[in-house]
């Protein structure tokens, strides 16, 4: 068993018969790309290498060092424990240098880079995107994205987009997430469904019971949403079989307003709706359930520019969701 340096990462961990030397900064380079992407193929082709290059030059780290930094997985890699400790010291001062070399070509000379941009489909298109238009109009080239929050995390980290919008915050620390807008559930339906159910003081009164036989409306079959409204509201386990899944909430938002039943909405989604009577809500507990949204930065991002101007764009407008 080799000794660990008393601090942890005096000489990046190398061992005690090993000759003293400073790390190679193109082997660290190589490192944080495979421990932010989980992937020595993501990390060649965030790098501009081959594969077998990557390989090496980890094993040649890992040789330096006298420690396995990446456990080879059937898909991907694993950090270990020291892998984490070494890629949170070494993170800051090489995105410093790398952002230094990035403004070594003059602003007006250099071509303008895309910003990447990934979050829910309802959200970017009712949201994120109208707010991003004077941007857009000022010069910003997007590239959008749709999809859930664990597979744009998993493409964050391989380096497919700059910023992710998350609904849940991302674990571990190679990523910058900051909360952006708290999303409010509302239980709501069609005027003539609500009727059914004798009104939010019957519901109070006799419990989620008045809506059993009203068909349910829902994102999946396994009633993500609802459960979580179920479970914060009324205590208790939703025990019922979706009458339509559709995996978009504005096809859910369609479908209740058309009459197909009830469902639980964020409040944003159906403002609308509800403002013009089109939808009620049919229960106003005291402590509505709310998730919050996460903006997620890539570490290494802040080399272009237009992503701080998204980023904070993004931040102040969230405040008025």
């Amino acid at each position: 068993m080799r000794n660990k340096d008393p601090d942890g990462f005096a000489g990046l961990g190398r061992p005690a018969d090993a000759p003293p030397g400073p790390a190679d900064l193109n082997l660290l380079r190589t490192f944080l790309a495979v421990h932010r992407s989980g992937s020595f193929t993501a990390a060649a082709r965030l790098l501009g290498l081959s594969q077998p290059t990557v390989t090496a030059q980890i094993r040649t780290l890992e040789r330096q060092v006298g420690r396995e930094l990446f456990e080879r997985l059937p898909r991907g890699v694993a950090p270990s424990p020291y892998a984490d400790e070494l890629a949170a010291r070494v993170v800051a001062p090489l995105d410093a240098l790398a952002e230094v070399a990035g403004d070594t070509v003059p602003a007006g000379q250099r071509p303008a880079d895309p910003v990447h941009l990934a979050g829910p489909a309802e959200l970017m298109c009712l949201r994120v995107l109208p707010a991003l238009a004077p941007l857009v109009a000022d010069g910003l080239l997007l590239r959008a994205a749709t999809g859930l929050t664990d597979p744009l995390l998993d493409e964050l980290r391989a380096g497919r987009h700059d910023l992710v919008i998350a609904t849940t915050r991302p674990r571990g620390r190679a990523f910058s997430a900051v909360p952006l807008m708290d999303e409010e559930f509302v239980l709501t339906a069609a005027p003539h469904w609500a009727a059914r159910t004798g009104g939010p003081e019957n519901l109070a009164a006799r419990g989620p019971a008045v809506l059993h036989g009203l068909p349910l409306v829902t994102y999946a079959e396994d009633l993500p949403i609802a459960r979580r409204y179920w479970r914060h509201v009324f205590g208790r386990r939703l025990d019922c079989r979706a009458a339509v899944t559709v995996p978009d909430l504005r096809g859910v938002l369609a479908a209740v307003v058309a009459g197909a039943g009830f469902s639980v909405l964020p409040r944003y989604l159906c403002a609308a709706e509800l403002a013009s009577g089109a939808l009620v809500e049919l229960y106003v507990p005291e402590d509505p359930p709310i998730n919050t949204a996460y903006l997620v930065q890539r570490p290494g991002s802040a080399v272009n520019p237009q992503v701080a101007r998204v980023r904070d764009l993004l931040t102040e407008a969230a405040r008025a969701w």
